[in-house]
């Protein structure tokens, strides 16, 4: 997918959102993706592409400014349909394909100046279903970070270290890996997060008990990144999927389910854990997680059953109970 060739609009779009708008590489990868699946979906659509060529092998470097202007917004939907019935793709994923669409379109006419009207402007996300985020219970937290530290793999302290800093502090992946020894000062560390956002984190006692194990054992000659917290057995800064890897065996060892379990319910779990038990300001949750919106941080405040139960119990009417005497007198 990153070696195809793009049309030049397309290839301006993704520069500008890098260098402008400052997207992180991650983000221009999906950009770049959703939008090449849009525009070859497009050439199957009005029958455009050779007869017998996959989908992978449809070019799309031929688009040019006259084939951006005659696209409609029935064209996007014919789109989102076929996503949902053929690639079987769920609201959450329809609903990032679709603000792909909008911000390109966006971009074509008030920065480009390619399109005199926006055909994505009227273009509704999917409706999603809002879910309570699942997490890790407080024991398979500890369970999880024992579990890692019991290990005899030399790496063990860097594991304990990533893990802790997961489970306590709600970072995402990203932010994780791309932490250096420079954004640490004292009991602060500074992230930068989406949207080169940048925020200050306090790091608590077992994170920094964790982190001085770490650096006692982090090799210190022959990195290729001098200045990265996290390095792998190449000394290279670790990479996403080395965590990913790393966290699927702690969780097998653990006795739980990698395949219900991410790094990114890692970061559930954290805001969970500091909700309930520490009774967190939802606006404080709000600025450790690096939530733009408040409302995106307001699916943390859900609570346990347990909290479900004993709400129910405590209402006063719980000890009115007229039928029961009622019951009762009868008897006698």
């Amino acid at each position: 997918m990153q070696d195809i060739p793009l049309f030049p609009q397309l290839e301006q779009f993704l520069g500008y959102f890098q260098a402008i708008k400052e997207r992180s590489p991650l983000t221009i990868r999906e950009y770049r993706y959703d939008l090449v699946l849009f525009f070859r979906f497009m050439q199957l659509h009005r029958g455009q592409a050779k007869k017998g060529t996959t989908l992978q092998e449809i070019d799309i470097s031929s688009i040019d400014e006259a084939y951006l202007r005659a696209v409609r917004l029935t064209d996007f939907y014919a789109y989102l349909t076929w996503l949902s019935r053929e690639r079987r793709c769920g609201p959450a994923t329809r609903a990032r394909k679709t603000a792909s669409l909008r911000a390109f379109f966006h971009y074509l006419k008030n920065k480009a100046f390619v399109l005199e009207e926006n055909p994505a402007l009227e273009l509704e996300s999917p409706k999603q279903l809002r879910q309570l985020p699942r997490h890790l219970s407080l024991e398979e937290s500890r369970q999880l970070l024992e579990t890692a530290a019991d290990t005899d793999d030399p790496r063990s302290s860097r594991d304990v270290c990533i893990l802790t800093f997961f489970l306590n502090c709600g970072l995402r992946l990203a932010e994780l890996c791309s932490i250096d020894l420079s954004d640490i000062r004292g009991d602060t560390l500074v992230v930068m997060g989406k949207g080169g956002k940048e925020r200050t984190i306090y790091l608590n006692g077992a994170c920094l008990d964790a982190l001085d194990d770490w650096l006692a054992e982090r090799p210190q000659a022959g990195l290729a990144d001098p200045d990265a917290l996290f390095v792998s057995r190449l000394r290279q800064r670790i990479s996403p999927k080395t965590v990913q890897y790393l966290l699927k065996k702690y969780l097998l060892s653990a006795g739980l389910d990698p395949r219900r379990y991410s790094v990114h319910k890692l970061r559930h779990t954290a805001a969970t854990l500091m909700y309930q038990y520490g009774r967190v300001d939802i606006r404080a949750l709000q600025q450790i997680l690096g939530h733009a919106s408040i409302a995106t941080t307001e699916i943390y405040t859900h609570v346990d059953n347990a909290a479900l139960h004993d709400a129910v119990d405590a209402n006063p009417l719980n000890q009115v109970r007229p039928g029961r005497r009622r019951r009762a007198d009868s008897r006698t």
